[in-house]
């Protein structure tokens, strides 16, 4: 009797190489409506500065890139996946797995609206779908900030762009305490405690 042989992983990155150019549209996928089973992990990694690898080697096509990301999902377990109808396949992202690297401003004070650009080449507006958050490291407060893009996914704004966002970032009360934030959409975003602005500033 004989038995299937396992996919190797470049089995599994042409199968669903193919499977993301046969769909008819472009953009991103509907992939949390998909629950193929698991096939395994591949050797693809996106490291902290957006870079997608494949094998150790870096991928330089921004088709090739948007068509990954196209079909990229974070589950629950926080690990993050391929998936399309058939195949699932899990990748390993160290940080975000996209990186804002453009930023548009409209309007102003609390009508001011902030738009990204990620190194997908996506447009993300923030608001109550898409919000901002600041995480610090706890000895060096060194700040790292994100912009949710869709579903799980998020995008590390990048370290110039956050200069720039930190000049539209104002002191405003949150439960009682001074807060250093900014506004986009009539929602304040909060980023830290004002009187730490001083020693985390000079960590950027």
């Amino acid at each position: 009797m004989s038995q299937t042989r396992p996919a190797s992983p470049t089995d599994l990155f042409r199968g669903i190489e193919q499977q993301i150019w046969s769909r008819a549209k472009r953009g991103p996928a509907p992939v949390e409506k998909w629950e193929p089973d698991f096939c395994g992990d591949i050797d693809m990694r996106i490291a902290r500065d957006g870079t997608w690898f494949y094998m150790g080697s870096p991928i330089g096509r921004i088709a090739m890139v948007q068509m990954f990301a196209s079909v990229l999902r974070r589950d629950p377990d926080s690990k993050y996946y391929l998936v399309t109808p058939v195949e699932k396949i899990g990748i390993k992202v160290d940080d975000a797995p996209f990186v804002a690297i453009e930023m548009k401003v409209a309007n102003r004070r609390r009508e001011q609206v902030l738009s990204f650009r990620t190194n997908a080449d996506d447009w993300v507006s923030v608001d109550a779908d898409h919000p901002l958050r600041m995480t610090l490291k706890p000895r060096t407060l060194e700040p790292s900030p994100y912009v949710l893009v869709r579903g799980r996914l998020e995008a590390l704004i990048n370290r110039a762009i956050f200069y720039d966002l930190v000049e539209l970032c104002v002191d405003e009360a949150v439960d009682g305490q001074n807060m250093f934030g900014v506004w986009s959409s009539n929602l304040f975003y909060p980023f830290m405690p004002s009187d730490q602005v001083g020693r985390t500033l000079c960590e950027i």
